[in-house]
């Protein structure tokens, strides 16, 4: 496994799966587009870029048509799932999903998709072909997005179905943190996509079955507690769980949440998965040093 690091003394916060977008709204979906400022499509203009699809989105009558299927198709599931469940047998509901089912941008969201909004020679129209699923198949080819205290890196590497340890990383695109502007979570339907507006104005949507872990160390400001600034209990707590993670720990991340207490994170490049991205290995302290039960978690306390 060739994992990409960041050097010493720039320390790594963060990484998970990463490709642009698709859309959800049934005129767009499984659809995405790459515009100018006027809304043109720009995927001949951008460099080094292979030919892609070409989309067209659905009209308004065909796409009336396919909602009416899904909601048909949708209603006589929860009628059977009712029927079995009347009969006293042992089956699980239909679950919804994370995602807000209202879109509060229909422009870009619902009439068209865009997953990069850039004009000329802005910092969008320079992210890898690789991120987008119509020019780079996550059957042979994963993208990842690494976050550190100083950039944000994308990352991509073969994928060999059956074995998600197996990652040999091409660094392919980076920026500094300075760069972006805004991350703005996206939650239309899925609730997986993030928009991140760079400081040019351009801007790329993004999907991640780990958005959090994504975008956690992208928007909460880096305020970490030195090691040396805690208490001789909350140190040692902290420290003590860092040992008894993998092998590669590095030192933990430390921070206080709303609620009083502080979370303790522990990043180890050995335990990256080509599906997940690294592993999420987290506890909470109270003021006293004491690791908490799950069941004394505050809301504030839970990282996904």
């Amino acid at each position: 496994m060739t994992l990409w690091l960041p050097p010493r003394g720039e320390t790594l916060l963060a990484r998970a799966p990463v490709v642009f977008a698709s859309g959800a709204a049934m005129r767009v979906r499984g659809k995405r587009w790459f515009r100018d400022t006027e809304r043109k499509d720009i995927q001949g203009q951008l460099p080094g870029w292979p030919e892609g699809p070409v989309y067209t989105a659905r009209s308004a009558p065909k796409a009336t048509a396919l909602n009416t299927l899904k909601g048909t198709a949708i209603a006589a599931v929860t009628l059977a799932w009712g029927a079995l469940s009347s009969q006293g047998g042992s089956v699980g509901g239909p679950s919804g999903g994370t995602g807000a089912d209202i879109s509060d941008d229909r422009a870009d969201e619902v009439e068209d998709f865009p997953v990069i909004w850039a004009a000329p020679d802005t910092t969008a129209r320079t992210l890898p072909w690789q991120l987008d699923p119509g020019r780079s198949s996550p059957d042979h080819y994963r993208t990842h997005a690494v976050v550190t205290d100083r950039r944000l890196v994308i990352v991509g590497f073969p994928y060999v179905k059956g074995d998600d340890t197996l990652i040999d990383d091409e660094p392919l695109w980076e920026i500094g943190r300075s760069g972006i502007k805004s991350v703005e979570l996206r939650d239309f339907k899925v609730g997986n996509d993030v928009k991140i507006v760079f400081t040019d104005g351009s801007w790329g949507r993004f999907s991640s079955v780990k958005r959090e872990r994504l975008t956690r160390y992208l928007i909460e400001p880096l305020d970490f507690i030195p090691l040396g600034s805690l208490t001789t209990a909350q140190r040692e707590t902290a420290e003590r769980f860092a040992s008894t993670r993998a092998p590669d720990s590095q030192a933990p991340l430390v921070k206080r949440n709303a609620c009083g207490c502080f979370r303790i994170e522990v990043i180890a490049p050995s335990t990256v998965d080509a599906f997940f991205g690294h592993s999420g290995m987290n506890t909470v302290m109270n003021t006293e040093g004491t690791e908490l039960e799950l069941t004394e978690y505050h809301p504030d306390d839970f990282l996904t």
